[in-house]
């Protein structure tokens, strides 16, 4: 496995880690867990604003990476 395939598996690892957060944060997933550990009110609110932000700018930066790494390698 070369270094470039090794990058782009990389890239897609960090946008599926990215879909993956942002969707356990809208599902409820996350304040269901927070719950559970007795942490409700504002702190898991804020909490959960947190991981679904993170999440989302991952999704985005990642699946931004590798539309560019797939294009470059379709043009070449």
């Amino acid at each position: 496995m070369s270094h470039t395939s090794s990058s782009t598996f990389g890239i897609f690892l960090g946008f599926l880690s990215g879909a993956i957060w942002l969707w356990l944060a809208i599902s409820g997933t996350i304040s269901g867990f927070l719950e559970l550990l007795a942490l409700s009110g504002i702190l898991a609110t804020i909490i959960n604003v947190l991981v679904a932000l993170i999440g989302f700018f991952a999704f985005l930066v990642f699946g931004l990476y590798l539309f560019k790494r797939a294009w470059n390698y379709c043009r070449s």
